[in-house]
């Protein structure tokens, strides 16, 4: 296909790409493949594609449907235009070959993303989380980042509105799972960049809840940098996000972190009193829909408010962590290594020197296993 050459826009395609017809039908035939695409392309067939002609001389017949629905796809151009005869000028090839033609092919993709294809999001998300439990961040966090990249692509070129939401909600939940196991690696600024990401998703997902989560997440970061009173105002403005919008077991999970950084801000009464109304406002039996990316229950509040309890130096901590670990799952590894770190403040505040060495020693451990940089840290703070 030479400058000059007389045959389809296919050809001029071809030219503005530098491939060969050999190139392009090894393109052709992987594209079928991860498709589901039932055509083949060979070589031959290519350059009788892009001259308009057979191998006699005589004009294309009618192309296959497989073919079509290939090219169609994989070009984002109409076959009819792809297979008219044009001399290439500069104008015409470019208009099917730069911009337009990578805006069809984006807005092609973004067809392909129905609720079968954002279920299979979400799904490989909850798997995620499983093992993030289990075994901490290090493993899953740069996998976690390639599909937030993956799907903040792919929103923007989905144009049901419909799919739009609801690949938005999946990106509110992968957004902020990326910020907790960020925070957990000690990458603060990371965590910071996800969480707000997550509320960005969140106002396309036309969620308020989703919106208070994301706060809630974000408020976090700030305990860990010292900025107490700010997220004092952050997670307030969080519970009032979600008031009468937000599902019984999210606004319990909400106004117990308004409890832990009123406790980090030195309120005690306010703290408890945010605990009291978290554990008012739990419903005693959660539907699975009502807030899928929570783990949340009694025992998640009660171990949540003895670590606002140690952060205030309260004996009463001690009684309220040990506990919830009694009957604390051993999966949640990270979790029982955060409690640990807990009563170790709290008992090294009280003398009792011996029980927070042991707590010290089974927290460091469990830290290694899951690879919390955050709860390593929070340990040689308090143990030197």
């Amino acid at each position: 296909m030479e400058s000059g050459h007389r045959g389809t826009l296919l050809s001029e395609l071809l030219y503005e790409r530098g491939l060969t017809p050999e190139q392009f039908s090894e393109q052709a035939n992987l594209f079928a493949y991860e498709h589901g695409i039932d055509a083949t392309l060979s070589a031959r067939h290519v350059h009788r594609l892009a001259t308009g002609r057979r191998t006699d001389g005589r004009p294309l017949g009618p192309v296959r449907a497989g073919t079509k629905r290939l090219l169609e796809e994989m070009l984002g151009v109409p076959i009819d235009r792809l297979l008219k005869p044009t001399t290439r000028t500069p104008s015409e090839a470019q208009t099917w070959s730069s911009e337009a033609l990578e805006l069809r092919a984006r807005i092609t993709s973004g067809r392909a993303v129905d609720q079968q294809t954002i279920a299979l999001f979400q799904q490989k998300l909850d798997l995620t989380r499983v093992i993030d439990r289990r075994l901490g961040a290090s493993a899953l966090l740069g996998e976690l980042r390639a599909q937030i990249g993956q799907m903040w692509s792919l929103l923007g070129d989905v144009l049901d509105h419909r799919s739009r939401v609801a690949l938005a909600r999946v990106l509110v939940d992968a957004s902020t799972l990326a910020g907790w196991q960020a925070l957990d690696q000690g990458l603060l600024r990371e965590s910071w960049e996800h969480y707000d990401k997550a509320r960005s998703a969140a106002c396309v997902a036309e969620s308020s809840a989703l919106e208070a989560y994301a706060c809630a997440g974000q408020a976090v970061v700030l305990l860990d940098i010292g900025e107490h009173e700010t997220a004092v105002e952050l997670t307030r403005y969080a519970c009032g996000v979600a008031e009468q919008r937000a599902p019984g077991l999210l606004t319990s999970w909400l106004l117990a972190g308004h409890g832990e950084a009123l406790a980090a801000n030195g309120d005690r009464g306010g703290s408890l009193r945010a605990f009291d109304h978290a554990e008012w406002t739990m419903p005693t039996h959660s539907r699975d829909s009502d807030a899928t990316y929570l783990v949340f229950d009694r025992t998640h509040l009660a171990r949540w408010r003895g670590s606002a309890l140690a952060r205030l130096g309260d004996p009463e901590a001690i009684d309220v962590l040990s506990g919830v670990l009694d009957r604390m799952s051993p999966d949640f590894a990270r979790a029982e290594s955060a409690l640990r770190v807990d009563l170790v403040q709290v008992l090294s505040v009280h003398g009792e020197r011996r029980a927070a060495s042991a707590h010290a020693e089974r927290a460091r451990l469990l830290a290694a296993q899951v690879g919390s940089v955050r709860q390593r840290q929070r340990l040689e703070a308090l143990t030197g």
